[in-house]
């Protein structure tokens, strides 16, 4: 769609992208897309929001194959025992089946779900959803602690529920083996919807820090 044109959001606008997609895009790519259906080798899991506007293969720049996408409300991985179910079964397929080597939790600015977390009576009348962000209540609990209000509050909880989701990810068994064996490794992103940018967990200070930071360190320079 060019810059102008009327966005078509009913069912058939989904359907002549689909058509499209067969007709145009497929074609360019018949040879990975043939190689693909035979078996995929994806290297990272990446589990991220259910959020519209975070498209994590646009994000990195990645083709077909290379991520193992998990989204759900709030980018959010319960404890291991907490919570069984799809987003554990994700994660201990992805290490254990197709032994990815990295996963990334990447939350992001303008978070609806952290913004019922931090507005309980928003999410009253919705009580699935209530339940879920009962998985990142520790991560409100580090923020009111901190007595940060408005703005300066919804930032911070959204980079303390990436910590918080962290520290369940190693809780999966799954994951405890292959960190011991040193077969895969983890990282935090937030990224920016209104700026295009992405900063990163550096695991040594425990602060978020800049992408090209995040990239000078990863490089040893």
């Amino acid at each position: 769609m060019t810059q102008g044109t009327p966005r078509d959001d009913s069912l058939l606008g989904l359907l002549k992208g689909v058509e499209d997609f067969s007709h145009k895009i497929f074609p360019e790519r018949e040879q990975l897309f043939n190689e693909l259906a035979e078996g995929q080798s994806p290297h990272t899991l990446f589990i991220t929001c259910a959020d519209s506007r975070v498209v994590p293969e646009m994000i990195t720049q990645t083709q077909p194959g290379e991520l193992f996408v998990c989204r759900n409300i709030g980018n959010i991985v319960p404890g291991y025992g907490e919570m069984l179910g799809g987003v554990s079964a994700v994660v201990e397929f992805a290490v254990m089946v197709l032994r990815v080597r990295h996963v990334v939790i990447c939350g992001h600015t303008d978070c609806g779900a952290m913004k019922g977390l931090l507005n309980p009576d928003s999410t009253r009348d919705l009580p699935t959803v209530e339940a879920w962000l009962r998985n990142a209540q520790a991560a409100k609990s580090a923020v009111f602690a901190r007595k940060l209000e408005g703005a300066a509050a919804m930032s911070a909880l959204i980079e303390e529920n990436v910590r918080l989701q962290l520290a369940h990810l190693r809780t999966h068994p799954a994951v405890a083996a292959a960190r011991a064996n040193d077969a895969i490794s983890l990282q935090g992103w937030v990224y920016d919807i209104g700026d295009g940018t992405v900063s990163v967990l550096d695991g040594a200070t425990d602060r978020f820090i800049p992408l090209a930071e995040a990239i000078r360190r990863e490089n040893g320079v």
